[in-house]
């Protein structure tokens, strides 16, 4: 898929990979609608890069849906949609139930609310493209953030299903599984399991999530070690456990 002339639209744009995001789609010439809970800073974006904003809490279907509406009746019938906005919770079994909710509402609900009313609508007029970020906690899991890892592995696991299941009708589905990227996320934790093969900026996953778009990959992965760890994994499950074990006790070491 080319982007030129496209309809695209990044959640989570105020900051991070979606603004990295927001800004390389800009400069391949698409129409890129800015969404972020943060309304100043999906403005500012949208300013930046021509593009238009919009506010939206995706824990919330309903302001999902107003998204998508808007977008369609007043730009255009979507192409593209970057379900980027996500949330860290670290913590294991002393994190309260209402931060699982929350989590669970933005790192997984948000993805199904937008396929329940986006993915109709692609289908209907022939097909079209999601993008999902994940990170490499969904392919690898993430020593001392349960909630996270375990979210994670969830939108990683439903971007599988959207593909296997309209994939054939003319849907693309990628998912972006990055490890550390900077961000005001990331902020504070620059030292940690995730930023162990370093620490991207944001410019570089996008770039990364250009081509993939471009070639239709569905697996995204800016930091090419995360497939070794993958195929490490599928090739001797306890072997890994064991590896990650030691990278548990070396970053959260009271657990």
């Amino acid at each position: 898929m080319e982007l030129r002339d496209k309809t695209v639209i990044v959640t989570g744009a105020a900051d991070g990979i979606g603004r990295g995001l927001a800004e390389r789609f800009a400069q391949e010439g698409a129409r890129v609608i800015c969404s972020d809970i943060d309304e100043a800073g999906a403005r500012e974006v949208a300013t930046q890069t021509g593009g238009v904003a919009f506010t939206c809490d995706v824990s919330d279907e309903e302001q999902i849906k107003a998204l998508i509406d808007f977008t369609e009746d007043t730009v255009g019938p979507i192409d593209l949609f970057c379900a980027n906005a996500g949330i860290l919770t670290l913590g294991g079994l002393d994190v309260p139930d209402d931060q699982w909710e929350k989590i669970w509402k933005i790192n997984v609900m948000s993805h199904v609310w937008t396929a329940r009313h986006l993915v109709p609508r692609m289908i209907g007029r022939g097909g079209g493209y999601i993008l999902t970020t994940a990170s490499a906690a969904g392919l690898l899991n993430q020593p001392g953030a349960a909630p996270y890892g375990v979210t994670k592995h969830a939108a990683v696991g439903f971007a599988e299903w959207l593909s296997l299941t309209y994939g054939a009708k003319g849907l693309r589905v990628s998912v972006l599984c990055p490890q550390a990227v900077r961000s005001k996320m990331t902020e504070g934790h620059e030292v940690s399991v995730a930023s162990i093969d370093g620490m991207l900026e944001p410019d570089d996953v996008a770039e990364t999530c250009v081509q993939a778009i471009r070639e239709e990959r569905f697996l995204v992965l800016p930091h090419p070690q995360v497939l070794d760890y993958l195929q490490l994994k599928a090739a001797d499950y306890d072997r890994w456990l064991g590896g990650m074990r030691k990278l548990n006790q070396q970053f959260t070491p009271d657990t």
